[in-house]
């Protein structure tokens, strides 16, 4: 099975074309050399609404996984986790917990770190940092686990990438 995933870039600056978009680029050249379906990429700004739209657009589409990349500070205008909640049905917080703990082990800013993983249905919700580093970073931590998490979430077994140990 290959995954099938959403790529989601909020950044304000990004959006209005006064930063390029570094983040997102990264994140799917991972994906991509690690045989993951990059389906769509999406430049938003810090928007509660706009955010949750573009996930939800991703999930329709038929996304295994949503990534986004950006707005999970403290800064008033990170806001991709209160957006996150909104389109998630469950936490799934020892993903977000291994991906802090990733970050902590380079910066002790890592703690600072608001991001959420979660299920929306069939569909896992990731928040990643806004960094290219920090994004490479977190797929290290985040790869290997996401076979067996898509076929958890779709009412599999699991069996089959657990038995297989299979990465991506």
């Amino acid at each position: 099975m290959t995954l099938k995933a959403a790529v989601i870039t909020a950044s304000t600056k990004g959006a209005r074309g006064e930063r390029p978009d570094e983040s997102g680029p990264v994140m799917a050249e991972v994906l991509r050399s690690n045989g993951i379906e990059v389906m769509s990429m999406d430049l938003v700004p810090d928007d509660v609404e706009r955010i949750v739209a573009s996930m939800r657009k991703a999930i329709r589409n038929g996304a295994d996984l949503v990534l986004t990349t950006g707005g999970t500070g403290l800064s008033p205008n990170d806001v991709t986790p209160e957006a996150t909640r909104r389109v998630i049905d469950r936490e799934i917080p020892g993903i977000a917990e291994a991906l802090r703990a990733r970050s902590l082990e380079k910066t002790p800013h890592g703690m600072l770190s608001r991001g959420v993983v979660g299920a929306a249905g069939k569909t896992l919700v990731v928040n990643l940092p806004g960094s290219p580093r920090a994004v490479r970073e977190s797929l290290e931590v985040l790869l290997p686990v996401l076979p067996h998490a898509v076929e958890m979430l779709a009412g599999e077994s699991g069996e089959t990438g657990h038995a297989r140990g299979r990465t991506a």
